[in-house]
C-alpha cells in the first residue's frame, strides 16, 4: 500500500483562521493515523496580495496547536522554474495557448455572460490562433498569459470521499489561466504540480475548492501523472448559518491563545465540526482522536461554530488539570506575586469547576484583590429574611469570628464544625447564617464555598468584608 502523504497548503495572505486550522487538523490526523507524512506547504503565487507575518503566524498556530509538520513550510515562490517547465510541456503538447485577451476585453465579455445570464468563462478567442499570429504578437510584446486548453465536448468526473462522484460537462469548464503574464503560476497549477511532486495521496481541502477540481483533473490527465482522493470538507458557519466570523466568536487560530483556551480543547471542538465519530462521546484525547477519526465519517452539511459550546468543551478540559498546571498556565494572563501563591492557588482551586477560559482567573483575582467588593446589599438578605433581621445575623457573625483563631481558617472543615455549632447555639437557620455570610465574604450571589473562601482569605481579610457588608446593609 502506497504511503500515505498529505500536505497544508494555506495562503499567507491572512492569519491562520479557525476553518484552516481545521483543514490542518483533518491533514494531519490522516497523516498520523496512517503513518504517513504531513506536509506543510505556503502557498504564495499571489504576491500582490501576501501579508507581512502570515507565515510566521501561521508555523506558530501550527506549532501552538501541536500539529507538527514532516517537510516544509515549503514556499511555492521558490519553485517557478518547475512550474515553467510544466508550463512549456503543456504548450508542446497542445494542452494549453497563449492568450492575448485585455482585461478590458475580457471584462467585456463577462458583461455580456452575465447580461445573458450564461455561465460566466473564457469565450476561446485566442484557442484558435495560428501559431504565425502567436509567433508575430510575442515579438511584438504583447502582454499576454497562458491558458488550460480544455476539451471542448465529453465530461470530466472523479470520486470525492465526502460527496461521492461528481460528474461536470467539460462545456463549462473554464479554460483556466495556468501562468499569468508576469511568468507567475497560478493556484491551478502551481497547487496541481506541487502535489504531484511531492507524491501527494490524499488531497484534504475545503469546500471552496469543490468547482476548480475538475480543472485540476484535466491537467492531471494531460499530464498522465496519477489522481490522489479527493476529499473536501464542508463549510463552517455560524449559528444563524451565515459567514462564519468574529461576531459569532471566530478569531484567528493564535488569538485562542490569547483568549484563554487549551489547544487540545479547540483541536477537540473543530474536529467535531464535519466529522462524526458515530459514537456517544464527545470529549477526545489527541490519541483517541487519530485513533477514531476516518475520511469516511465527514458529513456533507456544513459545520457549525457555536461558541458556547466551545467555551463548555474548554471548561471541561480545565477541570481536568492539575492544579500547578493551571496555576502555571494562569501566568500568561496574571502576575502572581510569591507571597500571594498559596493565596491564589486555594482561590484558583475553588473556581477551577467554574471556569470556561484560563483568562478569567483575571477577573477573579481582581476580584478578590479590593477592600471592599461592590454590590447591592439587597443581596445579602436572604429570600424569607428582612434586612433588619440580616442585620443582626452579620453582626453575630462578627463577634463569634474575632473569637476564632487563625490556625482554625487554614482548615475550612474546621471553620464549618464552627459555624454549625454557632447556628444551633443561636437557634438560627442554615440559611439565615450562611447566605450573608456567603455573600459578604464573596461579594457574589453565585460562588464557591463559602467556607473554603474565607480559608483562601484569611480571618482579617474575612472580617474585614463581613464588617462592609454590614455597613453597606446599616447605610440601606
Amino acid at each position: 500500500m502506497k504511503k500515505v502523504v498529505v500536505r497544508f497548503a494555506p495562503s499567507p495572505t491572512g492569519f491562520l483562521h479557525i476553518g484552516g486550522l481545521r483543514t490542518a487538523l483533518f491533514n494531519w490526523l490522516w497523516a498520523r493515523k496512517n503513518k504517513g507524512k504531513f506536509i506543510l506547504r505556503i502557498e504564495d503565487t499571489d504576491q500582490g496580495r501576501l501579508v507581512e507575518g502570515a507565515v510566521d503566524n501561521i508555523k506558530e498556530a501550527l506549532q501552538w496547536y501541536g500539529l507538527d509538520f514532516d517537510e516544509g513550510p515549503i514556499l511555492q515562490s521558490e519553485r517557478l522554474e518547475l512550474y515553467k517547465k510544466y508550463a512549456d510541456e503543456l504548450l508542446e503538447k497542445g494542452s494549453a495557448y497563449q492568450c492575448f485577451c485585455s482585461a478590458e476585453r475580457l471584462a467585456e465579455v463577462r458583461k455580456v455572460q452575465e447580461v445573458n445570464k450564461q455561465a460566466t468563462k473564457y469565450d476561446g478567442l485566442c484557442r484558435s490562433l495560428s501559431k504565425e499570429d502567436v509567433t508575430q504578437k510575442i515579438k511584438a510584446g504583447d502582454s499576454h498569459v497562458l491558458r488550460l486548453k480544455v476539451p471542448q465536448d465529453g465530461s470530466t468526473s472523479f470520486d470525492d470521499l465526502v460527496y461521492g462522484k461528481i460528474t461536470v460537462a467539460n462545456a463549462n469548464i473554464d479554460d483556466q489561466v495556468l501562468l499569468k503574464s508576469d511568468g507567475w503560476p497560478t493556484y491551478h497549477l502551481a497547487n496541481v504540480v506541487d502535489d504531484h511532486d511531492m507524491a501527494v495521496t490524499h488531497v484534504i481541502r475545503a469546500e471552496e475548492w469543490l468547482p476548480s477540481t475538475p480543472k485540476h483533473i484535466i491537467l492531471y490527465q494531460m499530464m498522465d501523472w496519477p489522481l490522489p482522493v479527493f476529499s473536501h470538507l464542508p463549510m463552517v458557519l455560524g449559528p444563524d448559518k451565515t459567514k462564519l466570523s468574529k461576531r459569532h466568536g471566530a478569531v484567528a487560530a493564535l488569538e485562542y491563545k490569547k483568549l484563554g483556551y487549551l489547544p487540545e480543547a479547540v483541536l477537540n471542538f473543530i474536529a467535531l465540526l464535519g466529522w462524526n465519530p458515530k459514537i456517544e462521546k464527545e470529549i477526545f484525547s489527541i490519541k483517541e482522536l487519530i485513533s477514531e477519526f476516518d475520511l469516511s465519517k465527514v458529513n456533507k452539511a456544513s459545520a457549525i461554530f457555536n461558541i458556547e459550546k466551545l467555551d463548555w468543551m474548554n471548561g471541561q478540559y480545565i477541570k481536568n488539570l492539575e492544579l500547578d498546571q493551571l496555576l502555571n498556565m494562569s501566568k500568561n494572563f496574571l502576575e502572581i506575586k510569591k507571597e500571594d501563591k498559596l493565596f491564589f492557588s486555594k482561590v484558583v482551586r475553588l473556581h477551577q469547576d467554574r471556569l470556561k477560559k484560563i483568562k478569567e482567573i483575571v477577573e477573579i483575582a481582581n476580584h478578590y484583590l479590593v477592600a471592599s467588593y461592590k454590590y447591592d446589599p439587597k443581596i445579602l438578605v436572604p429570600k424569607s429574611g428582612s434586612p433588619e433581621e440580616t442585620i443582626i445575623i452579620l453582626g453575630l457573625i462578627i463577634t463569634k469570628l474575632k473569637t476564632v483563631d487563625q490556625k482554625d481558617f487554614d482548615q475550612d472543615d474546621r471553620l464549618k464544625n464552627i459555624f454549625e455549632e454557632f447556628i444551633q447555639e443561636k437557634e438560627l437557620t442554615n440559611k439565615s447564617v450562611l447566605w450573608p455570610l456567603r455573600v459578604a465574604i464573596t461579594g457574589l450571589e453565585k460562588s464557591p464555598g463559602v467556607f473554603e473562601m474565607m480559608s483562601a482569605l484569611g480571618k482579617q481579610k474575612a472580617l474585614q468584608h463581613l464588617e462592609e457588608g454590614l455597613k453597606k446593609l446599616q447605610k440601606g
